[in-house]
């Protein structure tokens, strides 16, 4: 019976003839690089939030002012997000095999992604914690409020939609680390342009790997910018 799985092939077929004859292979790597950049963004979002808070909360004059993690955590922080993804890839292998049992294919590619991205999208959260204002704080603990109420209450709610922004944007860079990831066995579309499109010269499937990612950018953009508009900014 012909269905609509067969018409879409059909259609395709005279204009991506390998991404036909490839299409299960297609299709996989799509439902990996998704699986890639929501379980990363999930970890990335949480440990990025936590960490860019604690940049913040530890610094000169602030609630939990403290000299010698403020000394200490920035410095790994720039450590780490000095150190391009591929080589972090490589160095942090036995790492990887500890947390996740492999260092290929998407859990292989999840642990590096969110090592990389969480220092990134902890100083952009700091920035954005950075742009409440000073005298919101002094004056709730003059009220009387306690520093965890003032920090999750108070300091979170003020910068949320500068946070907002932040996972945004580092949702759109998931997307190319995932890509990224593909080169050293990681899976997904990256790693379709690179064994397909590149290795065998298949340009019908490198266009369409860039149009995938392509696509999933807008749409994470997409959503950014309808919760930004939720939160009326």
């Amino acid at each position: 019976m012909f269905s609509a799985f067969d018409f879409i092939l059909d259609f395709v077929k005279p204009f991506f003839p390998n991404v036909a004859q490839y299409w299960a292979r297609v299709v996989k790597a799509i439902v990996e690089t998704l699986e890639m950049v929501s379980v990363s963004f999930g970890f990335v979002a949480v440990l990025g939030v936590a960490l860019g808070i604690v940049l913040v909360v530890i610094s000169e004059g602030h609630l939990y002012e403290n000299k010698i993690l403020n000394t200490v955590v920035p410095r790994l922080v720039n450590l780490f997000r000095s150190i391009p993804f591929v080589i972090l890839v490589a160095f942090i292998l036995p790492f990887t095999r500890f947390m996740v049992g492999t260092a290929v294919g998407v859990p292989g590619a999840i642990v590096p992604i969110v090592v990389a991205m969480v220092p990134f999208v902890a100083r952009q959260v700091e920035l954005a914690l950075l742009e409440v204002n000073r005298g919101v704080i002094d004056m709730a603990l003059s009220l009387g409020f306690s520093k965890p109420y003032i920090v999750f209450r108070i300091l979170l709610k003020e910068a949320r939609s500068g946070i907002v922004r932040a996972l945004t944007l580092s949702s759109i860079s998931l997307v190319g680390y995932s890509a990224m990831a593909g080169v050293v066995g990681g899976g997904g579309i990256g790693d379709l342009a690179i064994r397909y499109g590149y290795a065998r010269f298949m340009s019908d499937i490198t266009l369409l790997s860039l149009l995938l990612l392509l696509g999933i950018v807008f749409f994470l953009q997409g959503i950014g910018n309808f919760v930004l508009e939720r939160l009326g900014t």
